[in-house]
């Protein structure tokens, strides 16, 4: 929903305030009107991307305030966990990835979701056989350990400069005030609509008087505002032990359901000691050379970096700029295909699993599946893997297993500074709506993560290194992405979209660098998405092209999705001009801001 451009920055102008006094608005104030939503903004001292307008303008406030890109990055996915609340929020996880100006070194944080301590391989089996996903979707055994509040912590210890009780005002503001219903929230409480309906709580929040929102109306969460302020004054530790640690522990392990529900929701074996044992891990990134660029990303437990920068390499010999559509678009959905193979084998928590990372992004490895490709003809899904550990031109190794089912829904956003950092933020709570149990009085929604584990192996005889374990992170497909040239940023980029999320930042990469588009065109062009299945998944602009009968004679078989991802990124013009892009009419369209789009301060 489009807001009034008049008043675009009443809501930065706000949050600016209360981040450099750290004091609330009146309470008989009116909420300000949200910021316009605009996919492409350009200007000096930073910039933010994200799907929504009162998240970016928390951002921009933070930058206009003298904040680096961390802390911009903090508020901004607070804000997100207000008004994106079936996306993201303190009750999920994510990936964030920092660049470092001073140092000009990629660095990045594992805030990904944890599982008890008692799980074991069969946790989404009963009498050896994998129950429902659904079952397991809407569930206290599909919750895995919050990694937000811990990402935020470990983030600005690191490299912040703002206390984060400052940071959350603007959020919790949002939370307590309200913002304004559009489409696009109202559709996903739709879909959400009867599992929502079997928790009082959620119930109460999301569908006030057993309605569904309007557009244009406010919508409040005073419990969200007072979690942030809680979060705010005693740190978020304070979600690891204590009273609201407790709280999610027991919505977990009794998961409060209407008791005329109909719904089977079974318990977690989620506790305190879960939540309190739970740690981010930092770690190096991935890092692949393409076009003379250095593209950096999240190494595992998320498979983003390994499977983007695998499908780059297996394109580096190629000149996909001089190809027709057709072949470009083939080949893109090939390198896809064969590194989803690879990554189905290969990748899992390394905590867990030996997972050969390096040997999956060298270039040595990449020729060697790079010639299954043909210009003539398709593969064939499943596709083999191949052993990057004992690389041979054109082998497979091993039985096929098909890509296992992922959520669809995330966040992303991406924040830029004027010193020159630069942050790539994914973040989540899995699928729409996460575990549905919102914390009773607590205001947010817990995830459902752990059905990111594969239920059982993925197909039978094929070592799998996505089986739950104890302590186990699920393997995610969350991909935020630096790109740097000569040791500086030129680029990043990320999107939600459970398995999507690596196809989206791959093609979203080759229509930028390979094909010459401007950011926001190559964000918003129509996606393929091939993960190794046996249908490569199109948005409408590719089904009703000439392109989709000229793929097919090459042996593709395709099927329609709607909508697929929904990228933010921001890109270091040459004359030192920042660039923020999002969606245009995915999700709604998205949010680019800059900080100051007229010319230098």
């Amino acid at each position: 929903m489009r807001r009034p451009a008049a008043r675009q920055f009443a809501l930065v102008a706000l949050a600016g305030a209360l981040l450099s006094t750290g004091a609330a608005a009146p309470p008989s104030a009116a909420p300000p009107a949200a910021p316009a939503k605009v996919p492409v903004a350009v200007g000096y001292g930073g910039a933010v991307a994200s799907v929504d307008a009162d998240a970016s303008a928390a951002g921009i406030a933070v930058l206009r305030s003298g904040g680096n890109a961390v802390d911009a990055a903090v508020a901004t996915a607070a804000a997100l966990g207000v008004t994106e609340p079936y996306s993201a929020g303190v009750g999920g996880g994510g990936y964030f990835v920092y660049y470092d100006a001073a140092s000009r070194r990629v660095q990045t944080i594992d805030g990904r979701e944890s599982a008890p301590a008692s799980a074991t391989s069969t946790l989404f089996q009963e009498n050896g056989v994998p129950i429902p996903f659904a079952e397991g979707q809407t569930s206290g055994r599909g919750v895995g350990v919050p990694g937000t509040p811990a990402t935020w912590k470990s983030a600005l210890d690191a490299w912040g400069s703002r206390p984060l009780g400052q940071l959350l005002k603007p959020a919790e503001k949002l939370a307590r005030d309200g913002f304004t219903v559009d489409a696009t929230f109202r559709a996903q409480t739709e879909l959400n609509q009867d599992r929502f309906k079997d928790f009082p709580d959620t119930a109460k929040l999301f569908l006030p008087g057993g309605a569904l929102p309007v557009v244009g109306s406010t919508f409040k969460n005073p419990d969200l505002a007072a979690t942030y302020a809680e979060l705010g004054r005693k740190g978020t530790g304070a979600l690891y032990r204590g009273p609201l640690a407790e709280d999610i522990v027991r919505a977990v392990r009794k998961p409060p359901v209407n008791p005329a529900a109909t719904r089977n929701v079974r318990p977690g074996d989620l506790t305190t000691a879960d939540l309190r044992a739970y740690e981010t891990k930092r770690q190096a990134p991935t890092q692949v050379g393409y076009r003379g660029l250095d593209v950096y990303s999240m190494a595992p437990s998320s498979s983003g970096g390994t499977t983007v920068g695998e499908a780059l390499n297996i394109l580096e010999g190629t000149d996909l700029g001089a190809l027709s559509e057709a072949q470009y678009l083939h080949r893109y959905i090939e390198a896809s295909r064969i590194s989803f193979a690879d990554r189905g084998r290969w990748v899992g928590d390394p905590a867990a699993e030996q997972v050969p990372t390096r040997e999956l992004l060298s270039q040595r490895y990449a020729d060697t599946r790079a010639c299954l490709i043909t210009p003539d003809r398709a593969l064939t899904s499943p596709l083999a893997p191949g052993d990057p550990r004992k690389p041979a031109p054109c082998a497979t190794t091993g039985p096929a297993a098909p890509t296992t089912y992922e959520g669809e829904n995330t966040t992303h956003l991406t924040v830029a500074d004027r010193w020159g950092n630069v942050v790539s933020y994914t973040l989540t709570i899995e699928s729409t709506g996460g575990s549905a149990i919102t914390v009773p009085g607590r205001g947010f929604l817990l995830n459902n993560e752990l059905t990111d584990f594969s239920f059982a192996p993925a197909a039978p005889g094929v070592p799998d290194p996505n089986l739950p374990g104890p302590g186990k992170r699920p393997r995610s497909s969350m991909s935020p992405t630096i790109v740097l040239q000569n040791g500086r940023p030129v680029l990043a980029v990320g999107s939600p979209g459970g398995a999507t999320i690596i196809t989206t930042v791959l093609q979203t990469l080759l229509g930028h660098l390979d094909r010459g588009m401007p950011l926001v065109d190559a964000i918003a062009a129509p996606r393929a998405s091939q993960r190794n299945q046996s249908a490569t998944e199109l948005e409408p602009g590719l089904w009703n092209s000439p392109v989709r009968a000229q793929l097919e004679a090459l042996g593709h078989v395709f099927k329609q999705n709607p909508e697929i991802g929904a990228a933010t990124g921001v890109q270091r013009l040459a004359d030192g001009r920042w660039l923020a892009a999002a969606e245009t009419s995915r999700r709604g369209g998205g949010s680019a801001m800059v900080v100051h789009p007229h010319g230098k301060p």
